[in-house]
């Protein structure tokens, strides 16, 4: 039977135990490797991405200046995921929580794209009723207070299947390959259409569904914000296929390299699935996509920060396999190490550069500097590849080629693996093996898929930030300055009324 999470969710969510609770006993059409899932709480392949998800519950209780806020609505402590900013402080906060669950899990804890979901809404639904009338803050709103009041984990479901990327929403000849209205009554609209790799869907309580792009007039029925709850009717879940995932069905905890935490991704097949109208945020409002497409990733692109906390995993796991090798000291190992650091905190500067330079919507909701978030997700297209490279470089070819648990568990040829895969003397053979394999796991196995390929092409490929960023440069004000101090022009001529990046730099 299908939970109602908006009248069976009658305990608040507080601990990581009662966030895997929540998600039992729900009805989910989930089929994995050809086969359907039963139940995905205790499913080997789908539990560690679980376990992500409940450890920021359970930071939110080791840490609740970090992790947690008051609610507005409620006036109870809620997770910091669920909050909307209305400060650069606030936006901070969310980049330390997001590095700190980073170096946790090692991987991706799915939380951060439902989070910049409401709170690029939060502004667009503000100015859309501003021009149209509509009421789609006010709900917004109450949406809000049903998350906050059971401390739900809303899911983000943006990225169409897209068809033919040549042709527009209205002129594909399924019009299935963009989500769209299928039909309208009294009570709501009906949707169909899929959403692909969506972050974390399966984990949620609710999913808000957003466009992909930007729309024109004819794309009017691709115009569609609204949430619904993940065990809707007509919705089916394909879980995405990771790099070594089957070994979480081999046994041992060894060869999987982070065996408790992963990430998850799917692909969400919507069948004419009812969302009401009390649950719409645009609907037709085809001129406003653009702009909540373009604010979505200016947080989201920003939110890559916790990548840095992924790296810090790496390069940890990095250094004790140097010291295991018994080559810690050789200077250009160090150099190594030094290097993985300056890329990782060279992500983690500009994400939270962008926070601090944060500024206020319309709505009173702050948004991030545009500029630096997508300086920030345009390193993390590359950075965390070099990072992973070194890493492999100290680890060895072991990485790649070292046997299995099962032989390190073997009567006969256990002993050999014992005697030949030990390093320093101080550290056991099964500490190294296990070491190896996390390095394996970041940069080849399943979590590779967060830190490296999810960095790649999450919150837009590198074309997308390289567009946005030469949006942004405002090179006729830098030519200004160049002519000014040439003496081309006078430095009266250069003087100009300025926006964007440096208008926000110098406000400050």
């Amino acid at each position: 039977m299908t939970k109602n999470p908006e009248t069976e969710g009658t305990t608040k969510i507080n601990t990581g135990e009662d966030y895997i609770n929540s998600l039992r006993g729900r009805s989910l059409n989930i089929y994995l490797m050809g086969e359907t899932v039963i139940d995905p709480v205790e499913h080997p392949t789908i539990r560690p991405s679980i376990n992500a998800v409940a450890e920021t519950y359970d930071l939110a209780i080791r840490d609740p200046e970090l992790a947690t806020v008051i609610s507005p609505f409620t006036g109870e402590r809620i997770s910091r995921f669920l909050h909307v900013v209305h400060s650069a402080e606030d936006m901070v906060l969310q980049n330390k929580m997001q590095r700190k669950l980073g170096q946790n899990t090692g991987t991706c804890f799915q939380r951060c794209v439902g989070m910049d979901a409401f709170n690029s809404l939060y502004s667009v639904t503000f100015e859309i009723d501003e021009t149209h009338g509509t009421a789609y803050h006010e709900r917004l709103k109450s949406f809000l207070k049903l998350m906050h009041t059971y401390n739900y984990v809303l899911g983000g479901a943006m990225t169409d299947v897209k068809g033919d990327r040549s042709l527009a929403p209205h002129e594909q000849p399924d019009p299935d390959m963009f989500v769209h209205i299928t039909e309208r009554t009294d009570d709501g609209v009906y949707i169909s259409g899929a959403k692909a790799h969506q972050t974390g869907c399966i984990n949620s309580h609710w999913m808000m569904v957003m466009p992909t792009m930007r729309l024109g007039e004819k794309d009017k029925d691709y115009a569609i914000v609204g949430a619904v709850p993940v065990d809707a009717k007509g919705i089916t879940y394909i879980y995405g296929r990771q790099s070594c995932d089957s070994r979480s069905m081999e046994g041992g905890t060894i060869d999987t390299g982070n065996h408790k935490f992963g990430g998850q991704e799917a692909m969400v097949v919507f069948d004419n699935v009812f969302i009401p109208h009390d649950k719409l945020f645009m609907d037709g409002e085809y001129e406003f996509a653009s702009m909540l497409v373009e604010r979505f990733t200016t947080y989201h692109r920003r939110s890559y920060v916790c990548k840095s906390g992924v790296g810090d995993v790496l390069i940890g796991a990095a250094a004790s396999i140097a010291e295991m090798n018994g080559v810690e000291k050789a200077s250009h190992i160090k150099d190594k190490l030094v290097e993985m650091t300056h890329l990782n905190e060279t992500i983690y500067a500009t994400g939270i550069a962008a926070s601090y330079q944060g500024h206020a919507t319309k709505s009173g909701c702050y948004i991030c500097d545009d500029m630096l978030a997508n300086v920030c997700k345009h390193h993390v297209t590359k950075m965390p590849y070099e990072i992973g490279r070194l890493a492999q470089d100290l680890g060895g070819g072991l990485v790649a080629t070292m046997p299995s648990e099962k032989d390190l568990r073997h009567a006969e040829i256990g002993p050999l693996v014992e005697k030949y895969l030990r390093g320093k003397a101080e550290f056991t053979t099964e500490e190294r093996m296990r070491m190896l394999r996390l390095i394996e796991n970041m940069t080849l196995g399943r979590n590779a898929v967060g830190y490296l390929t999810e960095s790649m092409h999450g919150a837009g490929s590198p074309q997308a930030q390289r567009i946005q960023i030469g949006r942004a440069m405002q090179l006729e004000y830098k030519k200004r300055l160049a002519k000014v101090l040439a003496g081309i022009e006078e430095a009266d001529d250069a003087v100009e009324e300025l926006s964007g990046y440096f208008g926000r730099v110098f406000k400050l």
